[in-house]
């Protein structure tokens, strides 16, 4: 396909981020050319989109190496143009991002699978080398080495998308992709079991609230770690044990609350200067798995700790496709919960945002078109 079909609308309405900085970096178009889907690309037309801590990020330029403070979502004084996106390269500009996109596959590439034609989907955030989809040294992520969902149209690769049979919301759908995906990709490179105890920093949040569901859907204990005034949200997903976000004795919180002082598992997104606390309670050959740093990215560690108790860490971005496909069959068979925090419309895409920022909600905040 070379252009759209007769009936499609030529032009769409989009934010789109004109350079890494502050909110009005965000710019609302309302004749942005809709995208015409070439090759095996699929045109999707979304239906909702979901926020992530990575549109803030790369908005901001967090991931520069130049930036060492929390995600603030501010734009920072030292960004540097060589490495602001989470691959550590730079960014092309004008840029849609949004990458949880739920949405119809209206109109297809000439290699494209058209029986996804019809069908109401959700969208793999990981770019990827189908030639060799393992590869984790040639990938993209939608929204942002390419556009993505903060418009009312998007194309992407049909092997990137799924179609969902699924009462759930549009607005539902689009929690899952990447806070859910993220989740289990850590869980899996933690290899976490039925044996495990797993502690969950920032467990309000998308990820976080996924982490639990996941690592209880694996037969894990779960101990959730948030402020105390989100603690009713998060008693919801049902984890062992719900902790305020930082005490000030966290081995003794963990003995009053499961009856020991360490865990197996730490699953962070958090870091910050919390972080060497967290390190210390893992019991001996505990392991600790990391995507995530909102509290900040530089981290005390003694590296006795680490050799002593034979831990292990592992760093969790790039995850297999498996890790679609698997979801899916979770939200299909009802396994997992999605958990809307609150809905904007795109047009009110900087006051979503800047809730996001505020991190007063307990799970995912979503935009509709």
């Amino acid at each position: 396909m070379n252009e759209l079909p007769e009936t499609m609308p030529k032009t769409m309405k989009a934010m789109v981020l004109e350079g890494h900085g502050d909110m009005d970096k965000l710019v609302w178009h309302e004749d942005w050319p809709v995208p015409v889907p070439q090759g095996a690309e699929v045109l999707i037309k979304v239906l909702a989109c979901g926020l992530n801590n990575t549109d803030v990020n790369t908005r901001s330029g967090w991931y520069s190496k130049s930036v060492v403070a929390a995600t603030t979502g501010a734009a920072y004084d030292k960004v540097s143009e060589d490495d602001p996106a989470w691959g550590g390269s730079p960014v092309s500009f004008p840029r849609i991002q949004g990458a949880d996109v739920a949405g119809i596959v209206v109109a297809c590439g000439s290699d494209a699978n058209s029986t996804l034609l019809g069908k109401r989907v959700i969208a793999d955030t990981w770019l990827r080398d189908w030639d060799s989809p393992l590869n984790k040294n040639n990938v993209g992520y939608f929204g942002s080495e390419c556009d993505g969902g903060f418009a009312e149209y998007t194309t992407v690769d049909y092997r990137n998308v799924a179609a969902v049979v699924s009462d759930l919301s549009d607005a539902e759908l689009a929690t899952f992709s990447c806070s859910y995906s993220t989740a289990e990709g850590m869980l899996n490179r933690a290899q976490v079991s039925s044996d495990d105890t797993v502690l969950v920093t920032g467990a309000s949040g998308g990820v976080g609230s996924a982490l639990i569901q996941l690592a209880k859907r694996r037969g894990a204990k779960v101990v959730a770690m948030a402020s105390e005034a989100k603690h009713d949200g998060v008693s919801k997903l049902s984890p062992d044990a719900i902790l305020s976000r930082n005490p000030a004795n966290l081995k003794a919180a963990l003995k009053a609350a499961i009856g020991r002082e360490t865990v197996s598992v730490v699953a962070d997104i958090v870091g910050g200067d919390y972080f060497s606390t967290i390190i210390d309670v893992l019991a001996r050959g505990g392991r600790y798995t990391c995507s995530g740093a909102i509290a900040g990215p530089m981290v005390s560690l003694d590296l006795r700790t680490l050799y002593l108790r034979d831990l292990t860490f592992t760093g969790s971005t790039v995850i297999p496709p498996k890790v679609f496909t698997d979801l899916v069959s979770y939200i299909e068979k009802g396994e997992i919960r999605p958990l809307v925090a609150a809905t904007y419309s795109l047009k009110n895409l900087h006051a979503a945002q800047q809730a996001f920022i505020d991190k007063k909600h307990t799970g995912n905040i979503v935009v509709l078109p």
